[in-house]
């Protein structure tokens, strides 16, 4: 009687492709995962940047209140939990601002460093507002 069936080295060597499989992608999806979040906190951040400009036109000065109060924005879910954003608008002549993203400690985003935006469009750092 002839039994069908897989054996145990068939097994392992199954286990073994798929193992090195997954530690081959897991890093390129992590990373995708952080790259996808920093794209978020960008968008977010160009958002307050046009805010902020239509409330210099109403205001002639900008604002350091990004929630109610000053430009009445909430950040959304995908960049609340993984980045805290602040705006700085000193009182100068002429009147500036600066954005900044502060990746939460601990978060899927620590390692990834902030990232601001000025009132003249210059963005910190270049290398990952790509």
């Amino acid at each position: 009687m002839k039994q069908t069936g897989f054996t145990l080295i068939e097994l392992m060597v199954t286990v073994a492709v798929v193992a090195i499989l997954a530690a081959i992608a897991l890093p390129s999806y992590q990373q995708y995962i952080i790259r996808a979040n920093r794209s978020a906190v960008q968008q977010f951040m160009l958002d307050v940047a046009n805010r902020q400009e239509q409330f210099m036109l109403d205001a002639r000065s900008y604002t350091a209140t990004i929630g109610a109060g000053g430009l009445n924005m909430t950040p959304p879910a995908e960049v609340a939990g993984k980045y805290t954003v602040t705006v700085a608008a000193p009182a100068a002549t002429p009147p500036t601002f600066t954005i900044t993203a502060t990746p939460v400690a601990g978060g899927p985003q620590a390692g990834d460093g902030n990232l601001t935006l000025d009132n003249v469009g210059a963005k910190t750092p270049a290398a990952k507002w790509k």
